[in-house]
């Protein structure tokens, strides 16, 4: 492939990477690694990036896929916006599509999969009720139960050891006989039970294709201690196995999160990898990225190392403000991100930092909901510039380290604005989720991706705003969205546990990280989760009925 000679602003740019300090090490590995092909000893086919929130993970993925692109390199991106591996085929996708590289194939076995999923969940649904030979209530309560798995139903035990295990097995042949019957293709049938199994396949079909045509292929992870749950023991098997089929050479895998690869997994395969873990910047690495924002005030910069102990997000952050002199330095109870507020003159300008902290993310319109002012489109562009603001794909998102500081600081300030807000928010989520439900069947809401993640945020600020009022609630939600698809359920677990972290509420992030822990779990996920909701003591009976149902679905998947 000809590339066109780059721009004079590409140049400018690289020039200006080349000159930052900071994890020049780690960069120039990853370039040399470029220049070596696959068929070298000394290439390595895998990075793993990891460290505490703040070091940089997330910047440093950032560069290394700029300078893979810079290379001529084909680069995907996928972040905890996925909740399965059929989601994450489909985010490779889309990122390749906006290279204009369009993986037609697995697109089109993607858009299958999701028809044939519902479709699938209706024949399941039958089973029950439409038995071939006619038995009795119980005989049909018998065979529901065999197919949930023994001990699986809460208080049930000496009932379900007396299932018959051929009734489990002839429950078995009849959902696999109702899909082929249904579908008409074993390949679709493999592709509902096995979605895995068929989609990757048609992964690597594409990836094949497209290495013809560019010098490297770099797929990068990030977030992995939220994705490696679901994706570590595929991606293992994506590197090291033929369980799917051939991995083009000239595929790199770039993954990054807070915690060192599993060793139990991946021990064995240390010659063929790069372990990188990032610690906060040295003393130097400070100075030197202060000094190239022009910061070199000596009162100055020993307060940002104060305060920043070095981390890269905090440093950037405070040296993004051009400082040059320092008011009642030593300050012990200051933080980074209370600095910076207090750097930025503009007090509009401050409280809309504040403000914009409250939802997890944001675009124009939450942003509206929020910045209640008339120059609130300017204000938008001024927030996605700042150094702890993540923009991509037309959503800005703050730094987890940011946001939790300036959480913990709007909550302590004034708790009745605190509930304000957030009541504000949930009313505006709860508007558009009415929009996104016009026309729309009430038992098919569940199927619009619009109306599930709206309904998701408002849960989010009701729970923020009701503290220790709205778990009930939130637990019912989530049984209905893990009963819909057990990667919608991992989202809800996750919301969960935000926001009982930003509210200060234990029992409500308790019991998100419960749910998040069983929902890791492909095979057992769903009846763990319906276990843990329908022995949940308590009044609420809803929350136990819809875990029941739950139950019952991951029966029939079973």
């Amino acid at each position: 492939m000809v590339r066109a000679r780059p721009s004079m602003q590409e140049l400018i740019g690289r020039r200006r990477r080349a000159g930052f300090i900071g994890r020049g090490g780690e960069r120039a590995a990853f370039r040399e690694n470029l220049d070596l092909p696959p068929e070298d000893e000394r290439h390595r086919f895998l990075f793993h990036i990891h460290g505490q929130a703040g070091v940089g993970k997330t910047f440093l993925v950032r560069e290394l896929e700029q300078t893979a692109r810079e290379r001529g390199a084909l680069t995907a991106y996928v972040d905890e916006g996925v909740g399965s591996v059929p989601e994450a085929l489909s985010a490779l996708s889309r990122e390749f599509a906006r290279q204009d590289v369009e993986f037609k194939k697995l697109d089109r076995a993607l858009t299958s999969y999701r028809e044939r999923r519902h479709e699938a969940e209706a024949v399941a649904a039958g089973l029950d009720s439409t038995p071939p030979d006619g038995p009795s209530p119980g005989t049909a309560t018998a065979v529901r139960a065999g197919l949930a798995g023994l001990g699986l139903i809460p208080g049930a035990g000496p009932f379900v050891g007396a299932v018959d295990p051929a009734q489990v097995a002839q429950a078995a042949d009849r959902l696999k006989r109702g899909l082929s019957a249904k579908f008409g293709s074993q390949d679709d049938v493999q592709l509902v039970l096995s979605p895995e199994r068929a989609l990757t396949p048609k992964l690597l079909d594409e990836l094949e294709s497209a290495a013809s045509t560019v010098p490297w292929i770099v797929l990068f992870f990030d977030t992995y201690e939220r994705t490696g749950p679901f994706l570590d023991h595929w991606l293992h098997d994506l590197v090291t196995t033929d369980r799917y089929g051939a991995l083009p050479a000239d595929v790199i895998v770039v993954t990054a999160g807070q915690q060192p690869f599993d060793r139990a997994r991946w021990g064995g395969f240390a010659d063929f990898m790069t372990e990188t873990p990032l610690g906060p910047f040295t003393e130097a690495e400070t100075r030197g990225l202060l000094a190239d924002r022009g910061v070199v005030a000596e009162p100055v910069v020993t307060e940002v190392l104060r305060l920043t102990g070095g981390l890269p997000l905090l440093v950037s952050t405070l040296a993004e403000q051009r400082l040059a002199d320092l008011e009642d330095v030593g300050d012990p109870s200051a933080t980074a991100v209370e600095r910076f507020l207090k750097w930025e003159q503009d007090p509009a300008r401050r409280a809309v930092a504040l403000a914009c902290a409250l939802p997890r993310s944001l675009d124009l319109d939450v942003f509206r909901a929020v910045v209640d002012a008339p120059e609130s489109d300017a204000l938008f562009g001024w927030l996605s510039g700042l150094p702890f603001v993540d923009d991509r794909r037309d959503r800005l998102r703050y730094h987890d380290l940011v946001r939790e500081t300036m959480l913990r600081l709007l909550r302590r300030r004034s708790p009745q604005q605190w509930r304000e807000r957030h009541e504000v928010l949930a009313a505006a989520y709860g508007g558009w989720c009415e929009e996104a439900a016009e026309g729309v069947r009430p038992d098919a809401l569940w199927e619009e991706k619009r109306w599930r993640a709206l309904r998701l945020e408002q849960t989010y600020h009701l729970l923020c705003a009701r503290r220790g009022t709205e778990l009930a609630m939130a637990l019912a939600r989530v049984v209905q969205a893990c009963t819909w698809e057990q990667a919608e359920g991992r989202r809800w677990a996750r919301m969960l546990e935000e926001a009982g972290t930003a509210a200060d509420d234990t029992a409500v992030r308790d019991w998100g990280r419960r749910l998040r822990e069983a929902l890791a779990d492909d095979q057992q996920g769903l009846g763990t989760v319906a276990d843990l909701l329908s022995s949940r003591p308590g009044p609420d009976l809803t929350v136990r009925a819809l875990a029941y149902g739950l139950l019952g679905k991951h029966s029939r998947r079973r």
